[in-house]
């Protein structure tokens, strides 16, 4: 798995923090990785991914001493992901990070060979699970899940429909990049 980015996007609400977190546990038997910690502009005692909560203007000061390989703005928030977090690709580690659907072009620009997971759930699961968080009101939530959640995903995109056990999804997503990764491999020593 030598220089691979895993980029994995998904509707707020579709599980893509505990699959990852999963996939972490049961990561025994693979190739080296790396899951990116990702800088937000929200508190980190705010609950979800371990995160860097920083100020915007803190953000914003990273950004122009150019701190981030991987900047955007989603849901009312700044995202960045720093070039350290990247840094393990380039000893042969795969690197995980929880994107924005929104970023995939700019990812794609810059790292045209990443992995591409998009994680997903049934509207009716995905309210219930931003309800749940105590983020945000109903009407914000409404608001989110009426935006257009369609994402145009590359081919050899791996999809994981994630409304029942956590580890099957957590199996799927496993077994999803290796299928990727063998057919990756393949088509490379062609």
């Amino acid at each position: 798995m030598s220089r691979r980015l895993v980029y994995v996007i998904g509707p707020s609400g579709a599980g893509k923090d505990s699959v990852l977190l999963g996939l972490r546990a049961a990561w025994d038997g693979m190739p080296p990785a790396h899951w990116a910690r990702r800088t937000i502009t929200r508190s980190a005692q705010a609950g979800g991914e371990a995160h860097e909560g920083v100020s915007e203007s803190a953000f914003e000061r990273l950004q122009r001493a150019q701190a981030f390989a991987m900047a955007w703005q989603a849901n009312g928030l700044s995202y960045g992901v720093r070039r350290t977090e990247l840094a393990p690709l380039s000893t042969g580690h795969g690197v995980f990070v929880n994107g924005s659907r929104a970023y995939l072009p700019t990812v794609l620009r810059h790292w045209p060979d990443a992995s591409v997971v998009h994680i997903t759930a049934p509207a009716a699961v995905l309210a219930q699970r931003l309800l749940g968080r105590r983020r945000e009101d109903g009407a914000a939530i409404a608001q989110r899940l009426a935006r257009d959640a369609a994402a145009e995903l590359p081919p050899g995109a791996v999809q994981i429909v994630n409304d029942g056990a956590l580890a099957s999804a957590v199996q799927a997503l496993r077994e999803g990049l290796c299928v990727r990764w063998a057919g990756q491999e393949k088509a490379a020593s062609r």
